[in-house]
């Protein structure tokens, strides 16, 4: 990078800067550990030679603040894709099940955004269709931090609720479903061609919260990528330049993904013993009746304390996933 012309190309220099990033990431996490475990090792040694019971729990300490560190790092062996550095774009739908699965759908989001909280994540709401009497009929959040996607794609998929409703006057258990996609969010590096012709432009009236300027002029926009069927519509922002410049944005990360999700297709006719992600065919259960349990059915993980998933801890179900299923997680 300190040799002469070299920022001359900006394109060049870009791509090269973000290389060298990416292998500090990978060097410097590992240079340490290794230098820690050398360290460690040196202060085994001495401690065989005398004993210090002090010295000793210090030493158990590192050991196993080391062993998580190590695991960290092998974790990340599993985020090689292409896009699984980037950040992520997550949609949420309920199912069949009216104000049920539409509050099931809210929960989902709430448990999302605590999670990506938690590590330090920002989250923005794109666009939000609240449901008629409670939930959501529909969301979809930008994540935005280090390797978003690359630990959201374990997340695809339907997601299964079984509690006793809150909404039932007969207090009757019932189960509900709620889908979740996520997509990489695409830069202007990557190119996607989006003919104008193949666009249908729609605007209307935002729904829900936003301010009296939101709710009184069409703002929101609605964008139908016409070869495809992918819609895109986002209603956050408060004017309608800035909601069609989020919605193609939007419709770039959904196209990309759906390219895809063709070649991925494609090689699953090859590799037809794997089974396809499709509604009612779960990847994960969460029971608060009649007894508490969350059951990942890809990975057979369970915990029983609901309550911790729901607030946000996923990550041993994130971690479960991309271990069994390593660098062909999609």
């Amino acid at each position: 990078m300190a040799e002469p012309g070299f920022w001359d190309d900006a394109e060049r220099a870009r791509d090269v800067v973000a290389e060298v990033k990416e292998l500090k990431g990978w060097v410097e996490p590992y240079g340490r550990a290794t230098g820690r475990a050398a360290e460690l090792t040196e202060l085994a040694d001495l401690l065989e030679l005398e004993a210090d019971e002090a010295l000793e729990a210090e030493w158990a300490g590192e050991v196993q603040d080391l062993e998580h560190e190590v695991e960290r790092l092998e974790l990340r062996t599993m985020l090689r894709g292409p896009d699984d550095r980037r950040d992520a774009l997550l949609t949420i739908h309920p199912g069949a099940g009216g104000t049920e699965s539409q509050d099931w759908a809210e929960m989902l989001m709430r448990m999302y955004t605590r999670w990506a909280e938690q590590r330090g994540y920002t989250v923005e709401v794109l666009d939000l269709l609240p449901g008629e009497e409670a939930g959501i009929k529909s969301v979809t959040l930008e994540i935005r931090g280090e390797y978003a996607y690359g630990y959201l794609k374990a997340e695809k998929g339907v997601h299964r609720l079984v509690r006793i409703s809150p909404f039932d006057a007969q207090a009757r258990r019932h189960t509900s479903f709620a889908s979740v996609f996520v997509y990489p969010v695409v830069d202007d590096s990557i190119e996607i061609q989006i003919e104008e012709k193949d666009l249908r432009i729609d605007t209307f009236r935002a729904e829900g919260k936003g301010g009296q300027h939101v709710n009184k002029t069409d703002s929101a926009v609605r964008i139908t990528h016409i070869p495809t069927g992918i819609v895109v519509a986002c209603q956050n922002e408060r004017s309608q330049f800035q909601n069609k410049a989020t919605a193609m944005r939007m419709l770039r990360a959904a196209l990309y993904q759906h390219e895809l999700d063709l070649r991925e297709a494609e090689r699953a006719k090859v590799e037809s013993q794997k089974t396809q992600i499709a509604w009612g065919n779960q990847i994960r259960s969460y029971v608060f009746q009649p007894y508490t349990m969350v059951n990942d059915h890809r990975t057979e993980l369970k915990i029983a304390d609901v309550q911790r998933v729901m607030d946000g801890d996923l990550d041993p179900f994130i971690e479960a996933y991309l271990k069994q299923y390593g660098a062909h997680a999609a």
